[in-house]
């Protein structure tokens, strides 16, 4: 076993050299002699064959990520303007690692990389892009990305365009979709709201991912604002469209009735139909919730579908979820609901809220104004006194 390949502290021209005789010595077909055309020519040959070690089984991960975190230090010091092919060069190298713990050491690399160009650089988007790619085949997506926000944190100040902005959320929306439902439902949502009624036809293919996504995501019950977005409006007619509207403001007959209709339609969507009836029985028990602050058990089994020893299961499963506020009274056999989330937040929402908080507000001022009359009572009692 050879010792670390590291050579951080030669200078850049010794520092190539030295990786190119350690390509070498790795079957890798380059020369050991520097480049008459200067340190760039010699990067864009290691580059070329740096993905060479993923095939040593002499060096360990240790040693492997040692001569990456070399080559990236020759990268950062070559110009901007200069840089941006051996850039996207090595970033392509990076996603040719051919197992997990080497997709790992990859994802390191591509981090050095991103964290030492300037935040002005319109090349850290490529990298980034890149490092989303290999936290994927590294099984780390949530150490690159946690969220939309960090995300447009991160290009502040220098933001990519629009079209790279979508080419990005649609990676994101791939990587996330089978380990976190919820924030690929986000990821697409926000891709979504990229579109403008001028080139909102075009996002036909998004509009539809973003749809079934949201279905699909065991912990995503609010769907009404997924019709107000202008790509979704354009699916208005389509089966699609049309499922959709089922799951916002319908109960469970009415899917039953459209799975019935369109079973292949379903299906080919990717949707599990005894997960969707799961989530419907759900959004339709917060619907009946809204209007009925109490609930016998016979008429949830008539409701929703569901046999005499499945109730009190089902209802703890509702708790769980905390959409609503509710207690069980076994004896009686009924439910009784504190609160509800709304399936949708429409004008009548909007009326109800306002009522609300004008009663406390006219609550408040009774309050105060009894407490000022007390305050006055006891002054006038202490001067009597």
């Amino acid at each position: 076993m050879q010792g670390p390949a590291i050579f951080i502290d030669a200078e850049i021209e010794d520092q190539a050299q030295e990786l190119r005789k350690f390509f070498k010595k790795l079957g890798a077909e380059i020369s050991e002699e520097k480049s008459s055309k200067g340190i760039e020519d010699d990067l864009h040959k290691i580059i070329g064959v740096c993905d060479v070690c993923f095939k040593d089984s002499q060096h360990t991960v240790e040693e492997i990520d040692a001569v990456l975190n070399s080559v990236v230090s020759i990268i950062v010091s070559i110009p901007l303007e200069r840089g941006e092919n051996l850039i996207l060069a090595f970033c392509e190298k990076m996603t040719k690692a051919p197992e997990q713990t080497l997709a790992r050491v990859c994802l390191q690399s591509l981090w050095r990389l991103f964290s030492n160009l300037e935040s002005t650089s319109p090349l850290r988007y490529h990298v980034y892009y890149h490092l989303v790619q290999v936290a994927k085949q590294a099984d780390q997506v949530k150490e690159v990305f946690s969220g939309v926000d960090q995300l447009k944190t991160q290009f502040a100040q220098c933001p990519p365009s629009n079209e790279q902005m979508q080419k990005l959320y649609r990676l994101l929306h791939d990587v996330l979709k089978d380990s976190n439902s919820e924030l690929a439902s986000k990821v697409m949502i926000e891709l979504l709201g990229t579109y403008t009624a001028e080139n909102a036809s075009y996002a036909r293919e998004d509009a539809m991912k973003c749809i079934v996504t949201a279905l699909a995501d065991p912990n995503t019950f609010l769907l009404d604002p997924l019709l107000s977005l202008k790509p979704v409006r354009f699916l208005e007619g389509e089966l699609i469209h049309d499922l959709l509207s089922v799951f916002v403001s319908e109960k469970l007959p009415s899917y039953l009735q459209f799975y019935q209709n369109h079973k292949e339609f379903v299906t080919s969507q990717g949707l599990n139909h005894e997960q969707n009836i799961k989530k419907m029985r759900l959004l339709s028990f917060m619907q009946l919730a809204e209007s009925n602050p109490e609930m016998t058990f016979q008429q949830l089994q008539d409701e929703l579908q569901i046999e005499e020893n499945e109730v009190e299961p089902f209802i703890i499963e509702v708790l769980k979820t905390k959409l609503v506020r509710a207690r069980m009274d076994q004896k009686a056999r009924t439910v009784h609901i504190s609160s509800t989330m709304h399936r949708t937040f429409g004008r009548p929402q909007w009326q109800q809220l306002r009522d609300l908080l004008h009663s406390w507000k006219n609550n408040l001022t009774t309050v105060q104004e009894n407490m000022k009359s007390v305050a006055e009572a006891q002054v006038e009692l202490a001067h009597k006194q």
